[in-house]
């Protein structure tokens, strides 16, 4: 489901096989992104380039990653997000919360 790369000290994690993040994978993004945050400072991506529907599990499991990457001085980052998912994150005015980038290659720049 969630397969996490390294880009010049920065974490990118992804989606494979899932093009939803709800209820039935929440609790395993936490987990698996929310393990790198036990290292201060740790810099992550997500990339939510294969997900076209999120519901109210999936962005409390993203909040959940925001607050665990601030109490660690770390940074977490979201690029690709597609047109459906980017009206929600507005709709809930989350796009005000998040960093979002439009691309891997923005988002990665942007550590720089």
């Amino acid at each position: 489901m969630l397969k996490a790369e390294r880009s010049n000290g920065v974490i990118v994690c992804s989606f494979e096989l899932a093009n939803k993040l709800n209820s039935s994978n929440s609790d395993a993004l936490k987990k698996k992104a929310g393990d790198h945050f036990e290292v201060p400072g740790t810099r992550l991506i997500i990339d939510l380039g294969n997900i076209s529907f999120i519901d109210s599990s999936g962005f409390g499991a993203l909040l959940s990653l925001l607050r665990r990457a601030k109490n660690g001085s770390g940074i977490l980052r979201i690029c690709n997000v597609t047109p459906g998912v980017m009206k929600v994150f507005r709709l809930l005015q989350l796009d005000k919360i998040f960093e979002i980038y439009n691309t891997r290659e923005e988002c990665l720049e942007s550590f720089s």
